[in-house]
């Protein structure tokens, strides 16, 4: 599992919603929505953001949807503080373990067991 890779949509759902304010942004984080989910996670890969972090999340923010380069360096700056911080990446994979899919019932990934709604 590459956990920059598996993160990214999460993390650019919540970009393209909340611009360069997402690592400020705490309203609907207890939501589980994708955009939630990605603000929580750059909040804890990022923190508060120094001015590197919030520089590349202005240039996503920026950037139109096919410019891949804004995206690319966003990834590159998720595997530094990956990189130093090994326990970070467990952390934001644990993030994404558990994931809901529409339908009747949620749906649980890596052994968590979510009860039956309705039934």
């Amino acid at each position: 599992m590459d956990t920059a890779d598996d993160v990214m949509p999460f993390v650019t759902a919540a970009i393209d919603a909340y611009g360069t304010g997402v690592l400020a942004k705490t309203s609907e984080l207890a939501a589980d929505t994708e955009v939630a989910r990605g603000s929580r996670i750059l909040q804890r890969v990022f923190g508060r953001g120094d001015e590197r972090a919030h520089g590349v999340i202005g240039r996503v923010a920026g950037a139109k949807p096919d410019d891949e380069s804004g995206r690319a360096a966003l990834r590159s700056a998720i595997m530094e503080e990956f990189r130093a911080d090994p326990l970070l990446r467990r952390e934001v994979a644990a993030m994404l373990a558990r994931v809901t899919v529409t339908g009747e019932r949620p749906v649980a990934v890596g052994g968590e067991h979510l009860a039956e709604s309705g039934h």
